[in-house]
């Protein structure tokens, strides 16, 4: 399939796309002529990309997985441990919030006293 219907399928650009290949998240597709094709390994490839930034992933990231992946079985056991990774990442700033949110309260509750400590 072309650029476009790949993007389409994908939910993702052309220009996506394009930059996905130029920095290493995406193998360099086949041509058919001048055009680029595309793979349903592709598209699936772009579906992951996609599906990680929209909970959390950052690209240089993804380069990590996806640099084990050229024509070969998808890196699924490196997917998961960043992905079991990115959850403990998150539960941390889920705690951190927590007690930043606790102390607000307590503040607010009681607003002479600093529930950090420090002295007004």
């Amino acid at each position: 399939m072309y650029i476009g219907k790949a993007a389409q399928l994908s939910g993702t650009t052309v220009k996506g796309i394009r930059h996905y290949e130029e920095i290493g998240l995406l193998p360099k597709p086949k041509r058919k002529g001048k055009y680029r094709t595309y793979s349903l390994q592709s598209v699936e490839i772009l579906t992951f990309i996609k599906c990680a930034q929209k909970l959390g992933f950052k690209l240089k990231e993804l380069q990590v997985i996806l640099s084990h992946h050229h024509g070969k079985k998808f890196p699924w056991e490196l997917a998961q441990k960043a992905i079991a990774e990115k959850k403990a990442e998150l539960l941390s700033q889920i705690s951190a919030l927590q007690q930043l949110y606790d102390g607000l309260v307590a503040l607010e509750n009681n607003p002479g006293e600093c529930p950090c400590g420090a002295a007004f």
